[in-house]
């Protein structure tokens, strides 16, 4: 397993998909938001949540049709799945290296960027507490967006539309906690329900990603 994770990992930062696109997108995005909506603090700070979550949710599509692409194109992936360990670990490493060398860039980037959209500093800890319970989830959809699509010519924007309603509870529940935060109201609800969505998802999508791949490899 760690063998495989040093592998991807690896395959991450070679293609060019990892770390800095993501974080190249998110700062782009939020550098233009204030010439849409004006520079001015009384306009952004009640959208600076949303915004934030937005672009960090946006960031993590950018790679996902690489995290099962390269190896069906290698035949990697037939040799995987034929493999010791059971499909459903090999999806769960692949999102974990995912989640790595996406969100977590994304999650280390964020306070800066939230600067730019004049986040009050009372809501900077929410926002890293939000987005590090939240991105695991987003990576895990991914991944099984990813199994459902991979082998597809141009599966890119399938497995877009695939994720994105998948992705709306998880970007409810995190805009909402750092709301929250910024207005110093309570985010215990909010918080637990962007906990339980991620246990759920990461406890039950692995399944279903090697499903879907198997169907896909026969």
């Amino acid at each position: 397993m760690l063998a495989l994770l040093k592998r991807d990992l690896a395959l991450a930062t070679r293609a060019g998909g990892g770390f800095g696109l993501g974080v190249a997108f998110f700062l782009i995005l939020c550098a233009l938001v204030p010439f849409g909506v004006g520079p001015e603090t009384s306009a952004l700070r009640p959208i600076a949540s949303g915004i934030l979550w937005v672009g960090a949710l946006l960031a993590c599509l950018l790679s996902l049709d690489r995290i099962f692409a390269l190896d069906h194109e290698d035949g990697s992936l037939d040799l995987l799945a034929t493999a010791p360990l059971p499909l459903e670990g090999t999806v769960a490493i692949k999102a974990l290296a995912h989640w790595i060398t996406t969100g977590l860039p994304l999650i280390a980037a964020a306070p800066v960027f939230g600067l730019l959209l004049h986040l009050p500093a009372g809501a900077m800890p929410w926002l890293l507490a939000s987005l590090l319970i939240g991105t695991p989830a987003l990576s895990m959809l991914g991944a099984f967006g990813a199994a459902i699509t991979v082998g597809l010519r141009r599966g890119g924007l399938l497995l877009s539309l695939l994720v994105l309603p998948l992705y709306i509870p998880t970007l409810i529940f995190g805009a909402e906690i750092v709301r929250r935060g910024a207005e110093g109201g309570s985010t215990a609800t909010p918080m637990l329900f962007l906990a339980g969505i991620t246990a759920g998802v990461l406890a039950l999508v692995p399944f279903a990603a090697a499903a879907a791949l198997r169907v896909n490899l026969r």
